[in-house]
């Protein structure tokens, strides 16, 4: 019961404020439709509900199995498994991201169909799989995250210079809507597993970073994807 209480709490302290100042601009400046407005409060009240559901659902379910699978993988002691696992578990939880698919839908709708949405779900969701499996590969061979983060960058910009503006644009977006509600709570409640197992006292080192590192994949899968349609 406290931590319903708790997810209530933070929800409203979370919407309540960009509440006040729309409802603000609604008297002072804006004054929108009525139908519009009561459009927006009836959404707050979804939005509101939705998130209470779906973060009760993350602690209850997602933290726990995330931090389960990522403790019991190492186990196995099978290199290939736990990186495949990786990737594939990095995949579907990127295609499962909401953020994701909002993205997707408005270059869809923006570039009238040029670039397919499911097609750059695809794509950014293959992108974090593969760099989720990198990122465990780092855990297990403790590979300092430094190198790992500038070579990434450094790829990126360097590819940035061959890619049309309009995918530049897009791929920064695509690395930012992976770290979403979905694909972060999982992913980070994962590395922290692995890294339990595999980190020994250096757990906090190894398993934080996770997503940062992930989310470099997407923006390096959207610009070559921008590479191929230039």
């Amino acid at each position: 019961m406290q931590g319903i209480k708790e997810t209530v709490s933070e929800v409203i302290q979370a919407v309540i404020p960009v509440t006040i100042v729309v409802i603000l601009l609604q008297f002072t400046i804006i004054w929108l439709p009525l139908e519009d407005f009561m459009q927006f409060i009836v959404g707050v009240v979804m939005v509101s509900a939705g998130l209470i559901f779906f973060l009760l659902g993350v602690h209850i379910g997602l933290l726990p199995i995330g931090e389960l699978i990522g403790s019991a993988l190492p186990r196995m002691g099978k290199v290939w498994l736990i990186v495949l696992i990786s990737f594939v578990l990095g995949f579907v939880v990127t295609v499962a991201e909401p953020d994701v698919r909002v993205l997707a839908n408005y270059v869809d709708n923006v570039s009238d169909g040029q670039v397919n949405r499911h097609l750059l779900i695809y794509t950014v969701a293959l992108g974090l799989a593969i760099f989720v499996g990198l990122a465990v590969l780092r855990i297990i061979f403790d590979i300092p995250i430094k190198y790992l983060l500038t070579g990434g960058y450094l790829l990126i910009f360097g590819l940035a210079y061959f890619v049309p503006e309009q995918f530049v644009s897009i791929s920064f977006d695509a690395g930012g809507v992976t770290t979403g509600p979905l694909a972060v709570p999982f992913i980070l409640a994962y590395g922290i597993g692995v890294a339990a197992v595999l980190g020994g006292r250096k757990t906090t080192d190894s398993g934080f970073g996770l997503v940062a590192l992930a989310s470099i994949g997407p923006v390096l899968a959207v610009l070559i994807l921008g590479i191929v349609y230039g």
